[in-house]
């Protein structure tokens, strides 16, 4: 019989068991297309789709907030993995609704695409668009509960995994109105159950600023001691910059502040200026976060910089000859909050990360563009603050421009070689490429002896880089050891700064397990931060995790990378080599006893070799050797410990909560010492692992 080959048995398969038919055509009815296909509607099943459900349920108060009829909303997590959201608002209709027959509360609640959002004159401006959160928080929920109160009335409805348990009850009266909607996320669909308060109180608080007179409270009931905490903010944006200009020397004491309407469009926007490098803009629209940004972004950018540059020209702080500041010479230093409240907002993508409304672009920047005209002619002070940091700025721009192009002209000349620092990997695909970047010549040359030549390249530096937190960028390119890392990496900095190019696609800071070493990793993982983001968003930076212990009993030898490791392993090495010990003994007993029945006369060397073989009482206690730094390691202890690919341990270093993540590397490494020691006094007694040696 000839063989049938892989790919012939497969068509053939396929042939005899598939059909394709009326009857194979699969109707999903009400809900089930959201449980079938969840991440279609919430993006994903993990710990962001999950927190997802609350935010769906409290933009629907949220709105409420921003149509004028509610105040307050509160949310309250509850044991048993169980959330609240209470609004003071109009409260759900729960009358019959005409196209289903059934009530209005239980269409919304139980139909895609069904709600108040799709007719203008029941919301002006909404952040739910497409009518499915409340339909969908539904049926991911194993259990959801609606109470309404209106019309005189509190009625109730329940649902088991989106589907009603019974109709809608009325179970008293009220004379309040407002919806409160409890739920548990089903754990047939989410893997991980598990509320993060601190992911929670930081949204509702932006909300509230976004918000502006409208109450937010926020419980956390799972313990025995409940946690409250209250958002209100008068202010609105203008309350949002300042406190994240907190703790941050502000060039100016007015902020500028603007709401106001514009082709339907509601505008508001506030910005300052404060004593630093980065810019921290942040974009809404209908309190929806645009991390893209988008035309109402742009918007603001285009106003900024045409009335800064036409101020610069009158009060004579531009030349004639001079060229125009840009766009990135007036956001250094920049804290800006635009937020736009659009009727039909048009998004780019799904995830609304973009926004693509065209009206949005003109409104905004047409009043943003008067009022900061009047802004500058009635704040001189103000306005000869922010021109002078915006001209130095523009300085500082061309000093880092001349300074780049040194940078990568050497690096085109030298060809990447750097004689003395970095050894390069044979291997010319990034994707197989790895960049070990180590403390200390000594530890260099090991890391070059023992590494796979073939894709590991090693690139050593010489005590601790530069501290870039507050460093400007030519400033930093002056720095030899900062220079020869930008140059190995291969991306460039700053303005040409291209992902595409990177080298290594494992860029990995392998340092001492000690203070200095974990100055030397925070100081790297700083300048990654700050000038490579891209790099760290991507998943390519790496911490090495060599070992603090190696351990040898005898012939054996383990590596340990903690305390509690290394107690470990001594205790099975010393239960190992007693166990050992007791069975020679035993089976050298046996040989003595044969030896005798056989009187066979026993050979003294061979007894010598049985005693060697049982160990004596010295060497069952294991040696222990302490590594303070890798310089410490022979070539081949730290291959096999830290850079083999097949036993190494590394932490890929990501970015969770990239503002929150900017503000402690503000705190722990920028100039203001009041905030550093505060944090360290705050936190000193909860510190792990902390080398003193």
């Amino acid at each position: 019989m000839a063989k049938t080959s892989k790919k012939e048995e497969k068509t053939s398969t396929i042939k005899g068991n598939s059909s394709y038919d009326a009857k194979d055509i699969l109707v999903l009815e009400g809900l089930e297309p959201v449980r079938k296909r969840p991440g279609m509607y919430i993006g994903t099943t993990g710990l962001d789709g999950l927190h997802h459900l609350i935010w769906e349920i409290v933009d629907n108060s949220i709105d409420e907030a921003m149509a004028g009829f509610a105040k307050s909303v509160t949310v309250e997590l509850l044991p048993g993995n169980q959330v609240s959201v209470s609004d003071d608002g109009r409260g759900i209709p729960v009358d019959t609704h005409k196209q289903t027959g059934k009530s209005a509360l239980e269409t919304v609640y139980t139909t895609l695409h069904a709600g108040g959002k799709f007719e203008s004159g029941s919301y002006k401006v909404s952040s739910g668009l497409h009518g499915v959160g409340a339909s969908v928080v539904n049926a991911l929920s194993e259990s959801l509960k609606v109470e309404v109160e209106r019309d005189g009335g509190l009625y109730v409805q329940e649902y088991e995994r989106g589907k009603p348990k019974s109709k809608i009850k009325k179970i008293g009266a009220s004379k309040r109105t407002g919806t409160k909607v409890t739920f548990s996320p089903d754990p047939q669909i989410f893997p991980e159950i598990e509320f993060n308060d601190k992911r929670i109180f930081e949204r509702l608080r932006q909300q509230a600023y976004l918000t502006k007179g409208v109450r937010i409270n926020f419980f956390d009931r799972r313990s025995n001691v409940p946690i409250f905490y209250g958002f209100y903010f008068e202010g609105g944006v203008l309350s949002f910059v300042k406190y994240l200009a907190q703790k941050k020397n502000r060039l100016h004491e007015d902020i500028f502040y603007v709401e106001k309407e514009q082709q339907k469009i509601n505008v508001e926007v506030a910005f300052l200026y404060v004593d630093d490098t980065r810019v921290n803009e942040m974009s809404f629209a209908n309190n929806i976060y645009t991390p893209d940004g988008g035309t109402h972004l742009t918007g603001f950018r285009s106003a900024l910089t045409r009335s800064m540059n036409a101020f610069a020209r009158s009060g004579g702080y531009l030349k004639e000859k001079e060229e125009n500041l840009t766009s990135d010479d007036m956001r250094e230093g920049l804290v800006a909050i635009v937020s736009v409240k659009v009727i039909d907002p048009q998004f780019e993508g799904q995830t609304k990360n973009r926004l693509g409304t065209t009206e949005a672009r003109t409104a905004t920047e047409a009043v943003v563009n008067d009022a900061l005209k009047e802004f500058l002619e009635k704040h001189p002070q103000e306005a000869k603050s922010i021109i002078s940091k915006v001209i130095l700025s523009a300085k500082a721009r061309l000093a880092a421009k001349a300074a780049r192009e040194t940078v990568l002209r050497k690096g085109a000349f030298e060809g990447l070689t750097l004689p003395g620092k970095l050894a390069d990997c044979i291997s010319k695909h990034a994707e197989e490429s790895e960049l070990f970047i180590v403390e200390g010549d000594s530890a260099g040359g090991t890391a070059k002896q023992g590494r796979n030549r073939h894709t590991q390249a090693i690139l050593p530096l010489r005590g601790k880089i530069l501290n870039v937190e507050r460093a400007r960028l030519d400033k930093m390119l002056a720095n030899t050891e900062i220079r020869a890392l930008v140059v190995a990496i291969g991306t460039a900095i700053g303005e040409e700064f291209d992902l595409a190019k990177l080298r290594y696609h494992k860029i990995v800071i392998m340092t001492d397990a000690d203070v200095d070493g974990a100055h030397i990793r925070t100081l790297l993982l700083t300048l990654f931060y700050r000038h490579f983001k891209k790099v760290v968003d991507g998943g390519y930076i790496y911490i090495a995790q060599p070992p603090l212990y190696r351990i040898q009993l005898g012939k054996a030898v383990q590596y340990a990378f903690s305390d509690q490791e290394k107690d470990k392993i001594m205790e099975e090495m010393t239960l190992a080599a007693s166990v050992k010990t007791a069975a020679n003994k035993k089976a050298k007993g046996k040989k003595e006893e044969l030896m005798e029945n056989e009187e066979i006369e026993e050979d003294s060397s061979a007894e010598t070799s049985s005693d060697e073989g049982s160990g004596s009482g010295s060497r069952r206690t294991p040696s222990v050797q302490r590594y303070k730094g890798l310089g410490e390691m022979n070539a081949s202890q730290l291959w096999e410990t830290t850079m083999d690919p097949e036993v190494r341990l590394m932490k890929q270093v990501s970015v969770d909560d990239a503002e929150q993540a900017d503000k402690f590397f503000d705190i722990l490494m920028g100039d203001d010492v009041a905030p550093r020691k505060s944090f360290i006094q705050t936190h000193a007694a909860t510190v792990q692992n902390l080398d003193i040696g």
